[in-house]
């Protein structure tokens, strides 16, 4: 047999401490976070499908487990930026999910004053930065995050997620030469739901697991399973707990699933309903649903309420967003500077 990676033992060995146990309302608020995510991305796929969301629409339906359970490990002062797919991240991290509907509407009351869209949440004062379109650009940006809180002298991490397929970019690969180069306090995490657009990663990515890249920068490499959040909590707080006692890098792999389409405009016949029906049966809800009733955490019913209250929310999101109003005219002309650089009167030349 190979011996083994030793990126991962040092990942084991640096970690600084066992993840501590949860409390029982913890774990239900583990729970509840899935939850809201699956209501929201389901009031939000109603209302695309009605015409109220123009544009791209990426969901997240399968892979909850992974925003949530990387995130709950995290300080409130740490960083998170991700790629399209990004409405469960900016939730979990805290924001309103108000704001987050209505930004999917483009109203003016979204978290990115309706000029972001789908793939643009932001929420600076939680450390949320993005919400970005091109493939892999966020990665950089990210490493560049990693750089500042190193630099500040902070003790602060940042998670940076791609997709599968963005693993294959050559500004991804520059960017974890950097960081593992200057030891930045960076986890990058491929959320590998195992189709990039309609290509099956089979197809479109050669080495398996995608973690063997991180071999090329003696960066540690850790997997996951995405299905699973206790999983998923246990193997980010090792990377986490490597970036902020030692500065440095990790690539971790999280095995997902996307039970749509890539995006709302992917009818997704590339896949066979069986395939998705198998999927399905693993769902990380319902998993972490049956294990904490065996835990006797919590009832079935107290848990369905939860989920009533789950739905509730997503519908008072979209009932927010349906009665926003749509920004100005004017508005064009603002957020186009650092507030420090902004011109207050700048408006463009009428000769052009």
């Amino acid at each position: 047999m190979p011996a083994a990676d030793p990126a991962v033992k040092n990942a084991k060995n640096n970690a600084s401490s066992r993840l501590p146990d949860l409390k029982p309302v913890e774990k239900i608020a583990l729970f509840r976070q899935m939850l809201i995510i699956r209501r929201f991305e389901e009031k939000a796929k109603q209302a695309f499908t009605q015409g109220k969301i123009k544009g791209f629409c990426h969901l997240y339906n399968g892979q909850e487990a992974v925003a949530v359970g990387t995130i709950s490990v995290l300080n409130e002062d740490d960083a998170v930026i991700t790629a399209y797919r990004d409405h469960a991240h900016a939730l979990t991290r805290g924001s309103d999910p108000n704001a987050c509907m209505a930004e999917l509407f483009g109203r003016i009351t979204g978290c990115s004053r309706g000029k972001g869209g789908s793939m643009h949440f932001f929420d600076a004062k939680r450390h949320f930065y993005g919400g970005h379109g091109i493939v892999g650009g966020q990665i950089p940006l990210g490493t560049g995050l990693a750089f500042a809180q190193k630099y500040l002298g902070t003790s602060r991490v940042t998670l940076a997620y791609m997709g599968d397929g963005a693993i294959n970019q050559g500004s991804v690969h520059e960017a974890m030469n950097l960081a593992a180069l200057w030891k930045l306090p960076v986890v990058y995490i491929i959320e590998n739901n195992e189709y990039s657009m309609g290509t099956s990663q089979a197809r479109s990515s050669a080495g398996d697991p995608l973690t063997k890249r991180a071999g090329a920068f003696d960066m540690a490499a850790i997997q996951a399973n995405g299905m699973d959040i206790d999983d998923v909590r246990a193997k980010t707080f090792e990377a986490v707990s490597l970036a902020r006692t030692e500065s440095l890098p990790t690539l971790m792999e999280i095995r997902t699933y996307r039970y749509f389409g890539h995006s709302m405009s992917d009818p997704g016949k590339y896949r066979s309903k069986e395939e998705i029906e198998a999927r399905r049966r693993n769902d990380p809800i319902e998993l972490y649903k049956a294990r904490l009733i065996e835990q006797k955490v919590a009832t079935e019913e107290s848990l369905n309420a939860i989920d009533e209250e789950a739905l509730a929310i997503a519908q008072a999101s979209y009932d927010f967003a349906d009665q926003s109003a749509d920004p100005e005219i004017e508005t064009v002309f603002e957020d186009i500077f650092a507030p420090e650089d902004q011109i207050a009167e700048f408006r463009p030349s009428p000769h052009g």
